[in-house]
């Protein structure tokens, strides 16, 4: 069995006659016919009935040809993705972030992208860092946004972008009417910390440590996010980047400058050993881009 077998079959399925097949398919009827013949020596059992000279589906036939349409619907899809790789270069963009950026950078980059590029086919993923890390390191993503308390092993590593961390409150907090948070104003304070191995609270705790400051923490999650929402559900204080807390900000959510300064402090990671498509360094451009548009999200960051 051939694939010119199987298109010849599911021309005369689909075409009703071997004559109206011959035609679709630009080749004499005796070839139509002979072929068919090809096939059921092939496959070992009658694919037609022949009825005073036309042919209709035995339902072996029938049963074969709803298999032959799956082939079909997959050839498809094969030469949709072949036209994306000529016009996009890999045809598609996987795309993994950490939860911060999620909501803030990636939708704005990846739109303006889908509008220069329309026909890209995009997965987004989001996940702890050192889950990104793992997808993009093993080929499964093109590019991650990730944090840099990474394993920077086995991926390529691009600095991106680094964000004071500002101290957000819920709205009425005593702490509101300061314009400036310290060390010594979180004593005493119900804390909503990062995760213990993120650099940022590594950063923090330092600070705090040198004053002699030490944290009570109710409650810790990796994501920026989480720490958002239970500050403003009024659970207590917590360290988070702008962008994030921009989303929250008149939400029962309010944001301090926090000094020292500590960052976060984020990293793009590629495959290693694989040159980025077309298409994803067109994304890393948009990334960048939409990070330079500052007034868009408030300051507190740079490239």
């Amino acid at each position: 069995m051939n694939l010119r077998q199987i298109e010849v079959f599911r021309a005369v399925v689909t075409s009703g006659t071997t004559s109206r097949a011959a035609e679709v398919l630009r080749i004499s009827q005796p070839s139509v016919s002979k072929t068919i013949q090809d096939l059921e020596r092939s496959i070992g059992f009658p694919v037609f009935d022949r009825i005073k000279g036309r042919l209709r589906p035995t339902a072996e036939g029938q049963l074969f040809f709803r298999e032959v349409e799956h082939a079909f619907a997959g050839l498809a899809h094969l030469r949709g993705a072949a036209a994306r790789i000529r016009d996009f270069g890999s045809g598609e963009l996987r795309v993994a972030s950490l939860s911060a950026l999620s909501t803030n950078v990636i939708p704005h980059a990846l739109s303006a992208l889908i509008s220069k590029n329309p026909g890209v086919a995009i997965t987004f993923q989001t996940n702890l860092s050192s889950v990104v890390r793992d997808h993009v390191a093993s080929g499964q993503f093109d590019v991650g946004v990730v944090s840099d308390e990474i394993d920077k092993t086995g991926v390529e590593i691009r600095p991106f972008a680094r964000f004071r961390a500002w101290l957000a409150m819920p709205e009425g907090h005593p702490l509101e009417a300061q314009s400036v948070i310290r060390p010594a104003d979180l004593v005493n304070q119900p804390f909503i910390a990062l995760s213990p191995e993120d650099t940022t609270r590594q950063q923090a705790e330092r600070a705090l440590a040198a004053e002699g400051v030490k944290l009570s923490i109710v409650l810790e999650t990796p994501y920026a996010t989480t720490i958002c929402a239970m500050v403003a559900a009024g659970l207590g204080v917590g360290l988070v980047d702008p962008l994030t807390a921009d989303l929250f900000q008149g939400r029962g959510l309010v944001l301090r400058p926090f000094e020292p300064e500590v960052h976060f402090r984020t990293l793009l990671i590629l495959p290693p050993h694989r040159p980025a498509s077309r298409i994803v360094e067109d994304f890393i451009d948009e990334l960048f881009q939409t990070m330079d548009e500052t007034g868009k999200f408030g300051g507190g960051f740079s490239c």
